[in-house]
């Protein structure tokens, strides 16, 4: 086919790139041997074309670039190239426990794209079981690190390499497993290419590739940019500790609004941490950065109908610029610095970008949510095998204009939590209570969605691993909502008495008979919470998803006294008077409210600010017209 292709013809190529991209994942996760992998779904693919451009924004992928960068033109058929080096992956492996898997893709002789898998896997060493220790002050400690390397040499493995990265791992089968359907996944999207490319044509499909990418570019300019205040608007977001010291560690976002482009600088950004929370993106002119938080912009879509339709592909990279600071900031690290936890940080660009994006668009976009963290139990078989029980436990999505968040929501794409059936079969654990957190979602006229209650029992002496933030700092709620409740983790022992643990620690012996309870964070709110119509609340009430005292307290709701919760009924006329008292008594709502431990912290002088840099939070909740309009 030589002539251009029409649209009917570039749709179709369009959804079969989609849909190959999803019988990648389908391969993955009928071969892999790791929890991680095969049933949390804590891995990504991606379709290239020969230019290492992504061709679709199911997910946010990894970069090619690295192996332009290591090894140029010498690409062939049969290759299969694979690194975890998070200072050599062109910003794109965030932390050592991702291994990104990366097959060429040729039509004859001729490049023609590339098919990648990479994955959080299960043990790649380091002094902690798991790879992501919390005290750790270099890469070093967290596990192998591998810089570009070719694994297979024209469909030759190079058998050395791999022996030294299955030695390297606690869980060697389990990574071998994974590698082994992570490249047999992307052999299978291959297939799929060259199979558009002989119904095609190579010259025709190259030509759909440009036609992909230029229309992701033009969408945004034309149906979401103008929904944004041409303007100058700043932003920060925190993260509570870095392993070794509990303080903010702030990053700061200053976003320059054109009609045609939108700048992100992250100018201010406090200084590179002593513990994990670091994140090296400033490679390869930002574009990991630039591809992961374009999709935030999809918020501002005239419907959630009309956001999923708009892909964010490699198109985004015409739209969004970057600005990095001088090396030794948080997302500037120098070389070595440990970034395993870097997850954190990763959630705050989006918060920041958000953030920015509120002050711009009269308060219409989400509230804040903190939807990843990781926990576990590891000790030893009788046999002397370790056993590594670990979860990433999604939390409450942010409250919308157009609808409350989503509950026990998992940030990573079609990501899920162990059942309790599997998680009994397989580990030493009794799991006595997985349900949703009461009075956890932050309040507002679409409220946030609620974060997980869990209880599990141990049933052999172990230890107990935590990676989480936002246990003292709350999801943050806009334009009048209230923030959502923070993460927590306690052991109760066999006598009753419970000690509670922070959000990051390493290595807590639990006791066989102990349990464990978790309770991830709530989404914050969106709206004035006096807005939200009284039935809802009751309902929420009905359900066990929020009490009694937090309806009166949060959305001034008076519920009938005689009756139990689950027949309650709303008090229309003392309900009326309540919020109009309340409405008449209350100063001015402010965008955003962070909770009560930030406010502590900022009472106690905890905040100090660069030079120049005003408080962001000093911006007023949108009018009640404006904010109505942005929820229909």
């Amino acid at each position: 086919m030589t002539s251009p292709l029409g649209p009917i013809e570039l749709e179709v190529i369009t959804g079969t790139i989609r849909s190959a991209e999803v019988e990648i994942e389908a391969a993955v996760e009928r071969a892999a041997r790791s929890p991680m992998i095969r049933d949390q779904h804590d891995y990504r693919v991606g379709l290239y074309d020969a230019r290492g451009r992504k061709l679709t924004g199911r997910s946010y992928g990894s970069l090619v670039e690295p192996i332009f960068e290591f090894f140029g033109d010498d690409i062939n058929p049969g290759d299969v190239f694979f690194w975890n080096d998070p200072y050599n992956s062109a910003g794109s492996c965030g932390h050592i426990p991702d291994l990104c898997t990366t097959v060429p893709i040729f039509y004859g002789e001729r490049l023609l794209g590339f098919a990648q898998v990479f994955g959080h896997h299960d043990d790649v060493g380091g002094c902690v079981p798991g790879s992501l220790p919390v005290q750790v002050r270099d890469q070093w400690g967290e596990g192998l690190v591998v810089p570009p390397i070719r694994l297979y040499h024209k469909g030759v493995l190079d058998e050395q390499a791999f022996r030294i990265i299955e030695r390297n791992s606690r869980l060697p089968e389990h990574l071998r497993g994974d590698l082994d359907s992570e490249i047999g996944a992307c052999q299978l999207g291959s297939r799929r290419l060259i199979e558009l490319a002989d119904r095609y044509g190579v010259e025709a499909l190259e030509g759909a590739f440009d036609a992909i990418i230029e229309n992701c570019a033009a969408t945004i300019r034309s149906e979401l940019l103008p929904k944004i205040e041409d303007g100058v608007y700043t932003f920060e977001d925190y993260i509570e500790c870095d392993g070794f010291t509990r303080k903010l560690y702030a990053l700061r976002l200053t976003m320059t609004k054109t009609p045609e482009k939108i700048t992100l600088d992250f100018t201010g950004t406090d200084p590179e941490a002593e513990g994990p929370i670091n994140w090296a993106i400033d490679y390869c002119e930002g574009r990991f950065v630039r591809k992961w938080m374009g999709p935030v912009l999809r918020c501002l879509a005239d419907s959630p109908e009309r956001a999923a339709e708009i892909d964010i592909n490699e198109g985004v990279l015409d739209v969004i610029d970057v600005v990095f600071p001088e090396k030794g900031t948080l997302v500037t690290p120098h070389f070595g610095r440990p970034t395993g936890l870097r997850f954190f940080i990763l959630i705050r660009s989006l918060g920041v970008f958000a953030g920015a994006l509120a002050k711009a668009t009269g308060g219409r976009m989400p509230a804040d949510h903190e939807t990843i963290r990781i926990w576990g139990l590891h000790s030893r078989e009788k046999d002397g095998r370790l056993s590594l029980f670990r979860e990433v436990l999604g939390g409450g999505g942010p409250g919308r204009p157009w609808a409350d968040g989503s509950d026990v929501v998992h940030i990573v794409p079609n990501s899920r939590n162990l059942p309790a059936e599997f998680s009994e079969q397989r580990y030493p654990v009794m799991i006595e209570r997985l349900a949703l957190r009461t009075d956890s979602a932050g309040a507002g006229r679409r409220r946030g969605g609620f974060g997980y209650d869990k209880r599990v029992r141990v049933l052999r002496d172990s230890m107990l691993l935590s990676n989480a933030d936002r246990s003292e700092l709350s999801p943050y709620g806009v334009n009048g909502g209230l923030a959502g409740r923070p993460y927590g983790v306690s052991i109760e022992d066999a006598d009753g008495n419970v000690r509670s643990l922070p959000g990051m620690v390493d290595d807590v012996p639990v006791k066989a008979g102990d349990v464990v309870r978790l309770w991830t964070s709530g989404g914050g709110g969106w709206g004035d919470p006096l807005e939200r119509e009284p039935e809802l609340v009751a309902y929420d009430v009905r359900c066990g998803l929020v009490t009694r005292q937090a309806a009166e307290a949060d959305y001034g709701v008076i519920l009938t006294q005689d009756t139990p919760d689950a027949d309650v009924q709303v008090d229309v006329e003392a309900t009326e008077r309540l919020r109009e008292q309340r409405r008449r008594d209350r100063e001015e709502l402010p965008m955003f409210d962070r909770g009560e431990h930030y406010r502590k912290v900022r009472s106690d002088g905890g905040l100090i600010w660069p030079e120049g840099w005003s408080d962001p939070d000093d911006w007023p909740a949108a009018p009640a017209e404006a904010a109505s309009a942005a929820a229909t």
